[in-house]
C-alpha cells in the first residue's frame, strides 16, 4: 500500500460501465513525512475520502478485494482513510 493525499476528484460521465456508480478521486502520492513522491494517480474510493484527506491507496490486484471494487477494473483503490502518521517516534501527520 502506499500513503497518498487526496488533491481532488474526477468526473467522467462518459466511461466503462465498471466504473459505473464508482468515485474517482485524484491522489498525490506521499511519503511518510508529506514529501510527494509521484506523479498525482486516479484511484477509485471505497471509503469515503474527500479533499486534503491522507488515505491508503491499494494497488494492483489488492486494489480489486474491497466488495465495491471485487470482479472490477480499478488499478488503484483508497481503502482507508488515515488517522495520524508516526515516523521514527514523530507524528508527521494527525488528522483534524
Amino acid at each position: 500500500m502506499k500513503v497518498a493525499r487526496v488533491v481532488g476528484h474526477v468526473t467522467a460521465t462518459i466511461k466503462d460501465a465498471q466504473l459505473v456508480g464508482q468515485k474517482l478521486l485524484l491522489v498525490q502520492i506521499e511519503d511518510g513525512s508529506g514529501k510527494s513522491l509521484d506523479d498525482a494517480i486516479v484511484v477509485t474510493d471505497v471509503c469515503g475520502a474527500g479533499q486534503g484527506d491522507m488515505v491508503l491507496v491499494a494497488t494492483g490486484s489488492a486494489a480489486r478485494v474491497s466488495s465495491p471494487t471485487s470482479g472490477k477494473s480499478p488499478d488503484a483503490t483508497a481503502v482507508a482513510i488515515i488517522d495520524e502518521i508516526n515516523l521514527n517516534g514523530r507524528v508527521t501527520f494527525k488528522a483534524g
